[in-house]
Parts: C-alpha cells; structure tokens; sequence
C-alpha cells in the first residue's frame, strides 16, 4: 500500500480538480508533492480527521491551532499558494455537491475516510470560543466577544504590538520606518484630520490601551475619554496616564459607546473599532456618534473594508476568524460605510484609503511574534499563539492581494447653515504635503 503523503496527494488532486500545489509530509514520514515546493506537515492522522468532520477553513484551523498541522517553509509563500483553495472553491453550490455525482470522487472520499479513521470527530482546541449566548451585538455578547480577543494578557499585546501599544493600521511615510514611528505618524494623522486644538473634547471610540488619547492629550492639549470594553485594556491604559501625568486630561472608562451620555465633544475618533458593531447595529452606531458631537465636530472612522459582494445576500462571517479571533465581527464594503454616515446627517469629506499601509504593519506584528515565539508561548500558550501567527500572516496577505482594504473616513457634523469648519484644501492637513 502507498505511503501516507502519496496518498493523501493524489487524493486531494481527484478532489480539487488539480495537482496541490504544495508538498505533504504525513504522520508516518512520508512526503509527496512538487519538489521545492512549501511543505504542509500533517503531524497527525488527527489532522485529516478534522478536515474529514469540518471541510475546509475550519477544519484546517482547528488542525493548525492543535499543532497536528504545520508549515515547513516560507508562511507567506505557503498562504498564498493554497489562497484559491481557501478562498475560491467552495463559493457556489456546485462545488459542494460535486463529489457526490461523480463515483470516481465518492471513492476518493471513501479512501480518505479510511485514511483518517473519523470516529469520532476530535474535540475542537481550548482557544476555540465556545456557543454564544443570546442575540447579535447586545451590550453581554459584545463585551464577551471583545474580552475573548483581548483579554488574553497585556504582555502578550506587548510582545506583538511593540511600545505603541496600537492595535490598528500603522501610517508608513516610508516602508523602512520602524513600526513605533509609523504607528507615531498615524495617530499624528488622525489627530491633525480631527484638526485638535488646547482643550477640545475627544472621545476615542474603542480606545485599546490609551495611546490615541493619550497622544492627543500630550500633542494637542486635547481633553480625552477613552471607551473599551476590555478591563484588561482599561487598567492598561490607566497606568499609562498615571505614568504620564495626564489623569487631568485623559480619562478612560469602561463603557459601551451606547451608554455615553456626556456630549457634545468636539471630535470623535473610531478606530479599529466598528468592525465590532455589526451591520444590523451600524446605523444606531452612527446615529449615537452624530448626537454626541457639537455642530462642527469631526469624526475620524477608521475601519476595515470588504471587497463587495454579487450577492450581499450570501455574504458570511470568516469561520476561523469567528471561531478564534474576531467573534461576531462583519466587514462592510466601503460605499455601505459612507452610506450610513450620510444617512445619520454627516457630511463625508475626506476617504484615505491605507489597505497597503496595513499589510506593512501586519508583517512587522508577524515577525514580533516569530522574534519572540518561546515567550509568546510561555504567555498566552502554544495554540493562542499559534491562531495570531496563522490570522495575521493571511490578513497581511489579503490586504496585498486586495481581498479586504482599510479607509480613514473623515466626516462632519455640518450644521444647517452649511459651515462645516474645513480648511479648503483639507489634504495638508497642517503639515507639509504627503
């Protein structure tokens, strides 16, 4: 009888409809597949169990997370390769039904059931976020999906995200930059956009550990509430005040942003934060942040973006992400976004697309962790580890490969009589041109 890897690669070829473009390595040591190619090590007959029980992203996640799948060669290369797999087959019923009209694939799958030996379906890995309860982005479910992504210790963060504590797209000014100094120009830009001046009211939406209001307190003289559902973030972000000495003009909270009730602010800043909303709550999202500014005010929203879909209608939540790290999050194409900030009364000004800025970014929190993997383990665990290096290695990706983009929308609360307060040639920004 054939060998293992052999096996599982002409198999995955009668299904696929073409040669894998990867090699495998299989449990009992054999390897098969195109010379030089990335190597996929199935560690153990339990990985192909899970692919058996829970076909495609999810399967080869939970697989991955355990540690009975790994990578032998470039991540990226490996990703990118297998992309079209993940990615494009699949959409469509025809795929799915596929194996079961044509006996030669209903053998395939019969070798692979026996190659696996599925009774019973493995348990999926701890990092897994197990059923939630109750309806979509209600104040409990949404704080137990935020606290699921980041309460999972500072120090982790720390590792990843470098002295910026900035968990969102960086501003590179130039790609040798380091990532300290671009997540610097970032915050700068936001900051000048929102056109901050001594005093002026800021809430920052979704604050993370403090380093927007912070910086907009210590640049711009801006009096700054932080909002965050995570307590671990919170009390993060609160030494860091205490440290600075701004507790005078920095205050975080712990809140949901529809609980804030102490308007009008003179500016608002989103970042990386309606991603959590969801699409059913987006308009109440906008119509809470359009109350809270005074007239004139400015919101900054810098959110995520989806390419389109054919059919909206069959648009669906990314199951590894779901499962493991963003639970409940929906990316909206950009036209939604701009749509529903019209419809709650703002008036759309400026929309800088950074979707190449986030896969620099990406890399550089990719190759923080690998840098620092023995201790990464040691803080969150092998299989937490291992879900960040897996999700930020393909959304580096997909930024690259536009599958997914990142937008700064500027917007103003214009007043009826029309003055809206911006300079106007608004893309200077104060500073010379980028």
């Amino acid at each position: 009888m054939a060998d293992a890897a052999t096996r599982l690669t002409a198999l995955a070829g009668e299904l696929l409809g073409q040669d894998l473009p990867v090699r495998i390595r299989a449990w009992d040591g054999s390897e098969a597949g195109p010379p030089g190619a990335p190597v996929l090590v199935l560690r153990h007959r339990r990985a192909l169990r899970r692919l058996l029980w829970k076909p495609g992203e999810l399967g080869l996640a939970r697989a991955w997370v355990a540690g009975e799948l790994d990578i032998e060669g470039d991540l990226y290369r490996t990703l990118d390769l297998v992309a079209g797999l993940l990615w494009e087959r699949g959409k469509g019923s025809g795929a799915a039904v596929r194996p079961l009209r044509d006996p030669r694939l209903r053998a395939a799958v019969r070798e692979l059931l026996l190659l696996g030996r599925p009774l019973p379906p493995p348990a999926p890995p701890a990092e897994e976020l197990r059923r939630r309860t109750g309806p979509l982005h209600t104040r409990g479910r949404d704080r137990q999906a935020v606290s699921h992504h980041y309460d999972v210790g500072n120090a982790f963060y720390e590792l990843v995200l470098g002295p910026s504590m900035v968990y969102s797209c960086a501003y590179w000014e130039h790609p040798d930059a380091t990532l300290e100094q671009a997540q610097h120009d970032k915050l700068e830009l936001v900051c000048r956009k929102l056109g901050l001046g001594e005093g002026d009211r800021l809430l920052d939406v979704g604050c993370g550990w403090g380093s927007m209001a912070l910086h907009a307190a210590r640049h711009h003289g801006a009096r700054a509430v932080g909002i965050t559902l995570s307590a671990e973030q919170a009390a993060y972000a609160r030494k860091r005040v205490a440290e600075e000495g701004l507790a005078d003009r920095v205050e975080i909270r712990v809140q949901d942003y529809r609980d804030v009730t102490d308007g009008p602010y003179d500016a608002i800043s989103s970042i990386g934060m309606a991603e959590h909303v969801g699409s059913a709550r987006y308009r109440e999202y906008a119509d809470d942040l359009y109350a809270l500014l005074k007239d004139g005010g400015r919101l900054l929203n810098h959110q995520i973006a989806r390419r389109p879909e054919g059919d909206e209608a069959g648009y669906h939540v990314d199951e590894f992400i779901d499962a493991y790290v963003f639970p409940d999050g929906e990316l909206a194409p950009l036209g939604r976004t701009l749509a529903t900030l019209e419809d709650a009364g703002f008036e759309v000004r400026d929309v800088e697309a950074l979707r190449e800025h986030y896969a620099l970014t990406l890399r550089r929190w990719v190759g923080s962790l690998e840098a620092g993997w023995a201790r990464a383990v040691r803080l969150t665990g092998p299989g937490r580890a291992r879900v960040w290096r897996l999700y930020m290695a393909a959304c580096a990706l997909s930024f690259e490969r536009n599958r997914i983009g990142v937008n700064q929308v500027l917007a103003v609360k214009t007043p009826p009589g029309g003055a809206s307060g911006m300079p106007l040639r608004a893309r200077s920004w104060g500073s010379p041109d980028r």
